[in-house]
């Protein structure tokens, strides 16, 4: 422990100890630096080379129990420097300056450049209350330049991917996944660690708007509810206030509609639209950007007859600011590094993600919903007779029939032997997902239990999983109901929000404490319950869980989440990936969206508009982590929709499959070191401007560029190729393009813009029908020249949790430019099963070979056997 040092400066005392062990869950010693302030203690406490986190308390702040950080990282030796103006904690990639005489924080990188600095003044800690209970408010505000560009706060539906200067109301709710998470292109990341609602930019002038005299229109909807499916008439109505704006300039501008969900957004300022987005459910927040000239402005709003809208606004300046009206102590960490380094070191900190099954990774296949075993088991057969590559097929809610929601069994009736139905998916080499809910029927033969024992969020049916004897209890039937009996692979915990931000206004734990303490961070609760008694109950069985809500480090309980019950269009298409993109941006890599959208027109299966566009969801979501089709009251198989669309669909379910060998190396990369599989460009490009402008492309990995086609009939396409000084290759024709400029390319029904990364490596494996399939055909391994190039490539069983005690192996190959060799390294590693002795067939990409979706002609195969070989191309 560094010396104790003490010096009075303008009424700041600082003093350098060891800290409490109450700030981890292991109850290690934590270190750093503790700075006493006239308005209370402040605290750096480094957590990792490469991160520090703030921590400032008042004399009477609660200690909270720690939810996002696992504890067991080793402190990192670091340097405390102290002079009359600051104090300095050190580590070996970032730095903290403490400047006594305005009491604000900057944080600089390894090489001495600052990354981010608090705001003087921007500090505030204030006292309030919540259902009579003592709390407080914290903010903290930072300067942002006006270069930066910021992604994460989670999955919003608002369309925006760089969020600097954007409000947004952190909650839970369908459709909405709120991670308080930023990663900035100037090189660090910031977690804020708060478990209730958070304010990120938050819009302090606001107005009431008035319902319109004008008459509105009537729709009756096909609608989902907590108690299954629904028809609800909807009266459109119009709202209008007057708003003056002080000075000319950009606003960020919040809509609340003021119910728990909204039908309609719909903003137009003085007459012109400005957000027009319909949906059958829609968060009750959305947010935009506008340029507004001093002088009064009109402003109507259009939504539900009993939407109760206000309108939130502020200009946009540089800065960047996080508030939470709940909470203990204004509590962040900073990290620093480039956009992978900062992931991981979160990552590490927070745990890392488990390998998901191997299976996972092919294609999931959903609709609302199979009625009976032997609905499914003939879809399922259809898969298969058709050749249409599937692994996993889902049952979605209401299998419990008669017994009552998620009553934790099957209705014999129509699902007479579910071990059995489990049994010929599996000789099918298919595996089951089923639906299960955080809330029980309470006049279910389970839900009396649950209410007579208390185990309700009082006033609702969601269980009261804060409450370790609640969580134990679900788990327990869901085990012995569901897991024990039939063997089903995967899980879908839908609604774990919970849904439509429920915990407002209730109480939690027994009723001990306000459910807004707590408000968004039930799916961690939820997601734990369900992985950790799968590691108990199901040990040798890896675990996914698909659920429609997240929070930070919810990823180490291998939690995939996917954007909720979403519309079909165009603009909904559109948001959806920049709702996906800023997820990855926060930290948590395993997502997916309804292909398709999960609302579907009634004419879906004969009408072409609806088709393209089915099409064009499809294929970007063939580059997703996790690729799934489902939709809403619909058929969703292919061969329902015609022979071209059926077409189309298996050609990326195909590619999809080819691409296995490159998904699961990266799959390995996120689980070992922190890596990110769905990649915004900041990640990979974060001095190229203009790649941090594409709000709809990304990185597939690190070597393919997807440029989803999110337009109607469209015969040409434009995309923007990064900086790369090896260029860029047309996966389809083998063409060779410059980076850094923008080009047009021709594209098709069957056909989106893909371009491979010059000085890649791409592994290939042609003719699966599913995912651990053993195909005697080599693998194609496709060089893409221009400049050194290096890939692993990962193998394990696939399916259990042998990998976390070694037993995987691990294939280095080389690229030389210059030498134009290729290098197979010695194998590393090994496991039960393994394939010892493997070919591959090299391909020197060109116009002419190693193009499209199908297995080249022109290859040279090698043997490999483990031993490191050198080939000359």
């Amino acid at each position: 422990m560094a010396k104790k040092i003490e010096a009075v400066l303008i009424g700041l005392m600082i003093g350098i100890t060891g800290l409490s062990a109450s700030t981890c869950s292991d109850k290690s010693e934590t270190k750093g630096i503790v700075i006493q302030t006239e308005a209370g203690t402040l605290r750096l406490m480094p957590l990792n080379d490469r991160s520090i986190r703030v921590r400032f308390t008042r004399p009477d702040s609660k200690e909270m129990e720690e939810l996002i950080y696992v504890g067991s990282t080793k402190i990192p030796k670091y340097r405390i420097k102290e002079s009359q103006s600051q104090a300095i904690l050190s580590l070996n990639n970032i730095s903290a300056i403490y400047n006594k005489r305005n009491n604000t924080l900057i944080f600089k990188d390894r090489n001495g450049k600052i990354v981010l600095e608090e705001k003087v003044g921007g500090r505030r800690m204030e006292q309030s209350t919540i259902q009579g209970e003592p709390t407080y408010l914290v903010e903290q505000q930072f300067i942002s330049p006006v270069d930066e560009y910021l992604y994460g706060t989670g999955q919003f539906q608002d369309g925006y991917l760089n969020v600097r200067g954007l409000t947004r109301r952190l909650t839970q709710v369908n459709t909405q996944i709120a991670i308080p998470f930023i990663l900035s292109n100037k090189g660090y990341g910031l977690l804020w660690s708060n478990y209730g609602l958070t304010d990120f930019n938050p819009a302090d002038k606001s107005v009431n708007l008035s319902p319109s005299s004008s008459a509105g229109e009537t729709i009756t909807v096909d609608a989902t509810s907590t108690t299954g499916n629904k028809q609800e008439v909807r009266n459109i109505s119009a709202f209008t206030a007057d708003i003056d704006i002080t000075e000319s300039g950009n606003y960020s501008i919040l809509l609340d509609v003021g119910q728990k969900m909204a039908r309609k957004h719909y903003v137009s300022i003085n007459g012109k639209n400005v957000v027009n987005v319909n949906n059958i459910w829609l968060p009750p927040t959305t947010s935009f950007i506008v340029k507004l000239e001093k002088g009064r402005h009109w402003i109507e709003v259009q939504g539900d007859r009993n939407d109760k809208p206000s309108l939130y606004w502020r200009k946009v300046t540089n800065e960047t600011t996080f508030r939470s009206p709940v909470a203990q102590a204004l509590d962040y960490t900073i990290f620093a590094g480039n956009a992978d380094e900062v992931i991981a070191s979160y990552r590490q900190l927070t745990g890392d993600a488990p390998m998901m099954p191997l299976w996972s990774m092919g294609y999931i296949h959903c609709r609302e919903r199979y009625n009976t075993q032997a609905e499914l088991l003939k879809n399922a057969a259809s898969f298969r007779q058709r050749k249409l590559p599937i692994d996993v097929i889902v049952q979605d809610w209401q299998y419990w029939g008669k017994y009552g929601w998620n009553a934790m069994r099957f209705d014999e009736e129509r699902y007479p032997d579910p071990a059995e139905m489990v049994r010929k998916l599996h000789e099918m080499n298919m595996r089951l997902m089923v639906s299960v809910w955080s809330k029980v029927d309470a006049n279910s033969e389970l839900g009396k239990q649950i209410m007579s024992k208390g185990y309700y969020i009082p006033g609702s049916e969601w269980i009261d999983f804060f409450n370790p004897d609640a969580a134990a209890f679900y788990w327990q039937n869901f085990s012995k109901g569901l897991l024990q009996p039939y063997g089903i692979d995967a899980w879908w915990q839908d609604a774990t929000e919970p849904e439509n931000d429920d915990l407002y206004n209730r109480r939690i734990n027994n009723g001990k404490v306000p459910g807004e303490v707590y408000r968004n961070v039930y799916p961690i609760y939820v997601n734990k319950t369900v992985y950790e008694g799968l590691r108990k109950d199901a040990p040798h069985k890896r675990a996914i869980i698909l659920t429609r809500s997240g929070f930070s480090g919810m990823q180490r309980y291998a939690a995939a989440t996917w954007s909720g019950d979403v519309g079909n269009d165009w603009e909904t298409l559109r948001r959806q990936i920049a709702g996906g993109l800023n997820q990855m941006a926060s930290g948590l890599p395993w997502w997916t969206y309804d292909a398709g959208g999960f609302f579907r027109p009634g004419d879906q299966y004969t009408d072409k508009v609806y088709q393209e566009r089915f099409l064009r969801w499809l294929q970007a979501s063939t580059f997703f982590p996790l690729m799934r089709v489902h939709g809403y009251m619909s058929q969703t198989e292919p061969w329902h929709y015609g022979k071209e669309v059926e077409d189309i669909t298996a050609k990326y379910i195909h590619l999809r499959y080819s691409m296995l060998p490159y998904i699961y190396s990266h799959a390995a990369e996120v689980s070992f070191s922190g890596s990110t599989l769905m990649r915004p460009l900041v990640m990979d490009f974060p001095d190229d401007r203009q790649a941090l402008e594409q709000k709809h492309q990304f990185m597939f990995g690190k070597s393919l560029l997807v440029a989803p086609v999110t337009e109607p009939s469209v015969s040409r396409w434009s995309v923007y190729l990064p900086e790369n000084a090896a260029g860029w290759v047309d996966f389809w024709s083998g063409k060779k393009y410059r980076g850094g400029q923008t080009t047009e390319v021709d594209i098709d029904l069957a056909k989106i813009p893909l371009f491979v990364k010059g000085g890649s490596i791409f592994p290939f494996s042609f003719g699966k029908q599913y995912a651990s399939e053993c195909k005697d055909t080599p693998l194609e391994i496709r060089i893409y020249p221009g400049a050194d190039a290096t890939f692993v490539l990962y193998e394990d069983e696939g399916d259990n949790y042998n990998y976390e005690q070694g037993k995987f192996s691990m294939i280095e190959f080389e690229w030389n430019e210059n030498k134009k060799t290729f290098v197979i390294a010695n194998r590393k590693g090994g496991f039960e099963g393994m394939e010892k002795v493997k070919r591959f067939n090299l391909v020197l990409v060109s116009p002419e070979e190693g193009i499209g979706a199908g297995a080249s002609l022109q290859v040279r195969e090698i043997i490999y056997e483990g031993k490191k070989q050198t080939i000359k191309i």
